[in-house]
């Protein structure tokens, strides 16, 4: 079955098996697939790239080949626009996070333009940078989402004093907070919320369990991100 498609979800192999009469618990099935050399599109599905993007992504991962983990450390603040989780409600999310710790979360209503997006800087952002830089330079990581991208929102960047780190675009993994926000969501397998307001909630109380341990272990994968894409000369890596 796995030779016919190599990149079926684990949820479509499981229940073409279970068809065939053969019963197997996730963890199993997962397992199985990986011992037998395959590759599922489980747990991640890789972002396209195209010869463009690779190149950029190779040529941004040079440039930062000799940055210490001191310095993704200090200067840099990975932070995630959105996250959305789907139970009965479903809920986007805004939060950011460095290497001392996690700031405070956003719960956002209706779609990201460039001046909530702003606005959300202003509000969520700069009291996340006071919390875990206080008086300490730093720099700002965010994707290219359109809102992130717009001239306004570079302006609100020049008028406030920040420097935004360059970023190659379809780089997830390059971005720890992507493993953070993985973190919660399994925290939340375990909440089982129904509610819209419960799954607030449990989103909350899974933000607040994060350590700072765990957010400068994954700030301190950064080099080995960086030497990840060079190896694999601008193509998605395993993170």
């Amino acid at each position: 079955i796995v030779e016919k498609d190599r990149f079926q979800t684990l949820g479509d192999l499981r229940k073409q098996w279970t068809e065939s009469g053969v019963e197997t618990s996730r963890a199993t099935a997962y397992r199985r697939v990986q011992e037998m050399g395959y590759r599922c599109r489980i747990p991640q599905v890789k972002p396209l790239l195209n010869q463009k993007q690779r190149q950029k992504r190779l040529t941004w991962a040079t440039e930062k080949q000799h940055w210490t983990v001191a310095q993704w450390s200090k200067r840099e603040m990975p932070k995630c626009l959105k996250s959305s989780v789907k139970y009965p409600q479903s809920v986007m999310v805004w939060g950011a996070m460095s290497a001392a710790g996690v700031g405070p979360l956003c719960f956002i209503k209706g779609r990201v333009n460039a001046a909530s997006y702003q606005e959300i800087l202003e509000h969520f952002m700069l009291p996340s940078a006071e919390k875990l830089y206080r008086d300490e330079d730093f720099i700002f990581q965010h994707d290219l989402a359109p809102a992130h991208s717009a001239k306004t929102t570079g302006k609100w960047f020049t008028d406030h004093g920040i420097t935004v780190l360059n970023w190659p675009t379809n780089s997830p993994d390059l971005n720890p907070i992507e493993n953070l926000w993985d973190i919660v969501k399994r925290k939340l397998r375990d909440a089982r919320p129904n509610t819209l307001d419960e799954l607030k909630a449990a989103i909350e109380a899974s933000w607040a369990s994060i350590t700072p341990q765990q957010c400068h272990r994954l700030i301190a994968s950064m080099p080995r991100r960086i030497e990840a894409v060079i190896s694999a000369k601008g193509f998605p890596t395993k993170y």
